[in-house]
């Protein structure tokens, strides 16, 4: 299939096919933007639920650009990778100091934006601007490995060059760049996806290498998985006159910036005495109310949670107490909710 034709046909499916999805009711800039920062190793059902809701506190970068940081990352609650969220603030912030507010669509100006890299870039160029420049998702690589039956590691620098350089190609003979670049992705999202492509109904399939010599399952070769750091947290629920402690993380790693009931880290299981000699507040009685593990991308973390009694006085700088109304305006982290309904 002459590579034209390709495109075409990529552009003809998306048209007919694409899921009714809430960024793509009404496009704009921004919204791009906000939606591409969300996208970003979370799930699409996720997004969906939070996408209008934090359009409609945050409808431009301005009203994202003033609003308190901790605001911010009480909407972003529930898709994870929270630096996502600070880093689109700090977008907002630069859109609103250098380019008057609004959201640029040149793939340069694009990429001088905080958390910005050359797919975001071009997907929101391409897609709300309308730009001739092309995207590599894991979706979009995966369609062009079995499309040129290229079996290489997909995370090899050859392999990722190869990738881009066949999507330049592509976005060079389409008609329409938005509906190329985003019909890739959901090709790889609803057809040509991980594992085994339905090749019955992929408008690819003629010419395909991956299927002419049945190789769609092995190519692209699965990543090796990545090495897990086993982390431990001790969590107290400290109450003290139907208020529960609370504590915020630190501006660096994991969960920067979000609350936290009080927790003590370690390389191993603590029992309770060890614990409360550690979490930084006197306590008369500490008892064990069970554990859970929390899968991240790097890190396993196993969370054993307990509750504790405040002694008399007991003095916490640093700390907040917080009643159930409070606790439910602060960002905290999909492992801390599992921990509060322990408590």
């Amino acid at each position: 299939m002459e590579i034209g034709n390709r495109a075409r046909a990529v552009e003809d499916w998306f048209a007919a096919n694409r899921r009714r999805l809430p960024w793509r009711t009404r496009r704009s800039a921004w919204r791009s933007l906000v939606s591409e920062f969300m996208l970003q190793q979370t799930q699409v059902a996720r997004v969906v639920e939070k996408f209008e809701p934090f359009l409609t506190r945050f409808p431009d970068p301005a009203s994202l650009a003033a609003a308190d940081e901790q605001e911010v990352l009480a909407m972003w609650q529930g898709l994870g990778y929270y630096r996502r969220a600070r880093n689109l603030k700090r977008a907002a912030e630069m859109i609103v100091e250098r380019f008057g507010g609004r959201t640029p669509l040149e793939p340069d100006e694009l990429l001088e934006l905080p958390g910005v890299g050359r797919y975001t870039a071009g997907a929101i160029a391409s897609i709300a601007g309308r730009r001739r420049v092309p995207i590599v998702d894991g979706n979009v690589q995966r369609v062009l490995a079995r499309l040129h039956e290229d079996d290489a590691d997909p995370t090899s620098r050859d392999a990722i060059a190869r990738a881009w350089q066949r999507a330049t190609e592509l976005v060079d003979a389409c008609d329409r760049p938005d509906r190329l670049n985003e019909g890739m992705m959901e090709l790889g999202a609803l057809v040509c996806t991980p594992g085994m492509a339905d090749c019955g109904v992929c408008p690819l399939a003629t010419g395909c290498g991956a299927r002419r010599s049945g190789r769609q399952a092995s190519i692209p070769p699965p990543k090796r998985a990545a090495v897990k750091i086993e982390v431990h947290h001790h969590s107290v629920l400290v109450r003290r006159n139907g208020r529960l402690l609370m504590e915020q993380r630190g501006d660096d790693g994991i969960w920067a910036g979000l609350w936290q009931v009080p927790t003590v880290e370690s390389k191993r299981k603590l029992g309770p005495s060890q614990v409360s000699r550690r979490c930084g507040v006197e306590l008369t009685e500490i008892d064990r109310v069970g554990s859970f593990t929390h899968e991240l991308s790097h890190r396993r973390i196993h969370v054993h949670v307990f509750r504790g009694d405040a002694a008399p006085g007991a003095r916490a700088p640093g700390r907040t107490w917080q009643t159930r109304s409070g606790l439910e305006r602060l960002p905290v982290s999909n492992a801390v909710r599992r921990i509060l309904e322990l408590g």
